[in-house]
């Protein structure tokens, strides 16, 4: 894990910056796939402010305290931080262990076409469950799995819907025409 430090208005001292690598390092015991984290120590009011951003395989992750003492502020949000992977990690495993059901689209035959004379062959087939949501949160959890691509059910229209990240950095949206 990259750790960058960026004090305003305070200086950190070698002892502090290592008790919070230190820290920092034991949140990967919950989540080992956090990529970076940036650390931000402030002075303002007679307060010690501290903001940990944590990029979690993808997710931003980010909690800030104050308190008059450095650590405290620290190691209130690192708790933050701690309480933000744990939900996240359950909620990927929670994902995982749903039960898969059928998706039907609707289509009653499907003919096989040969590509240059060669058959078609799936390397692999995977059922997913399909949950209703809306396309934001469809996004969301397509970033959340690292995925290029997400079905999903519609919550509005109650249709399959898949979402997909574009080359151009944008996202796009598929809509079955009712």
């Amino acid at each position: 894990m990259d750790i960058r430090f960026v004090t305003r208005n305070v200086q950190i001292s070698d002892t502090s910056k290592e008790y919070m690598e230190s820290k920092l390092s034991k949140l990967e015991k919950f989540f080992d796939r956090i990529l970076d984290t940036q650390i931000v120590v402030s002075y303002t009011r007679g307060m010690h402010v501290v903001e940990i951003t944590s990029n979690v395989n993808g997710v931003i992750m980010r909690g800030e305290e104050h308190a008059p003492d450095m650590r405290k502020a620290f190691d209130k949000a690192l708790k933050n931080i701690e309480r933000q992977i744990k939900r996240h990690k359950s909620y990927l495993q929670d994902r995982v262990q749903m039960k898969t059901h059928d998706i039907s689209f609707g289509i009653e035959s499907f003919e096989t076409y040969a590509v240059d004379e060669e058959e078609i062959h799936f390397e692999r087939r995977k059922r997913v469950p399909v949950k209703a949501m809306t396309p934001e949160e469809a996004t969301l959890q397509m970033n959340l799995l690292g995925h290029d691509f997400f079905v999903f059910k519609n919550a509005d229209t109650g249709l399959i819907n898949v979402v997909y990240k574009r080359k151009n950095g944008g996202y796009g949206l598929i809509e079955p025409e009712a």
